[in-house]
């Protein structure tokens, strides 16, 4: 089985379910945002929330993806800063749950936090995000024997803002013989850092995976023909349209994935679960149109429950669609 390493903000997820926008209001989170806010602000939030009642998850993109690739076998990594303290010992202890090897080191300020609102009555998702030692990972962190050894590498977008650390992470990968993911994580980052992750794609990037907003705002255009530009920088991309499925390009090679039935409920972390499936079907040699469908029934999974952690029935079910479809496109000897 292939090994799989990660690099990202590592951030508990702090879930709460609000009745009404009053909660939003006060704090000044326009409904559907996302707001990076200061550490006084982000503490006076958490303090608030905590007496409510709110589920506390391991989380930030990458740390999602590789969690998936760990329950899915793959031996997985994850690099990333927390603080020492309540949140930064959780995310580890939750990593090490999924048998992670996690290289966490330790930042001055407290753990990073995404707290997520979900109001009703379309469960609409609200962010407001503390960074915090996450914020404080840099090049001087990153050492050649972390990457030693993986044969895939996978970057969050989040992460873009702290070029000159992703671009070393990129070097060592490379330099490695790491294949090199990246998750383009938000249309507003890529607006951003437009030059430099272009720059990245055409270098050191192997796989694309964006959503729609997200490859509109890296090629100005619309998907299908954003898709085609995204394909001309890299070897395989990947254009996540929602419901409406998703598209894969490598080459010549295109396919429409249509979306896996679900009964949705909350859409976070569907990409980052998607890439996990695409790049676990994707390291067993799969065609790229199972790759696009494992990434698909599994996102599906995740969509049906309040946060990024698929219960494990639905795994249970997950695995054995993604057996049954690995199986038929398997060549009998």
């Amino acid at each position: 089985m292939a090994s799989i390493l990660g690099i990202g903000n590592a951030l508990t997820d702090i879930l709460a379910v609000l009745p009404d926008d009053t909660f939003l209001k006060t704090f000044h989170l326009p409904k559907g945002s996302m707001q990076h806010v200061d550490m006084e602000t982000g503490d006076k939030i958490w303090q608030t929330l905590k007496p409510m009642g709110v589920q506390l998850v391991a989380g930030g993109s990458a740390a999602n993806t590789i969690t998936g690739t760990a329950i899915f076998g793959m031996e997985s990594g994850f690099i990333g800063k927390v603080g020492d303290d309540d949140l930064g010992h959780l995310f580890k202890s939750d990593q090490e749950q999924y048998g992670i090897r996690s290289t966490l080191l330790k930042g001055i300020h407290s753990s990073g936090k995404a707290m997520v609102f979900i109001t009703a009555p379309n469960a609409e998702r609200t962010f407001a995000v503390y960074l915090g030692a996450a914020l404080e990972l840099v090049p001087e962190d990153l050492k050649p024997e972390y990457f030693e050894g993986y044969d895939y590498f996978h970057i969050e977008g989040y992460l873009v803002q702290n070029q000159a650390t992703i671009r070393r992470a990129v070097e060592l990968a490379k330099a490695a013989g790491c294949i090199i993911s990246i998750d383009m994580a938000s249309y507003n980052v890529v607006e951003s850092n437009d030059a430099f992750l272009h720059d990245i794609v055409e270098k050191y990037v192997d796989i694309v995976f964006a959503n729609e907003t997200e490859a509109k705002a890296f090629t100005k255009m619309e998907p299908r023909e954003a898709l085609d530009e995204i394909a001309k920088h890299c070897s395989i991309a990947v254009v996540k349209v929602g419901k409406d499925g998703s598209m894969v390009k490598c080459g010549d090679e295109y396919h429409y994935i249509e979306a896996w039935p679900a009964t949705p409920v909350d859409a976070t972390g569907a990409g980052d679960t998607y890439a996990a499936g695409f790049l676990y079907a994707h390291s067993l040699g799969m065609p790229l149109r199972v790759c696009g469908e494992v990434g698909s029934i599994i996102a599906a999974k995740v969509v049906e429950v309040v946060g990024t952690k698929i219960d494990i029935p639905r795994w249970k079910m997950a695995k054995k669609e993604i057996r049954e479809l690995i199986a038929a496109n398997t060549p009998i000897e």
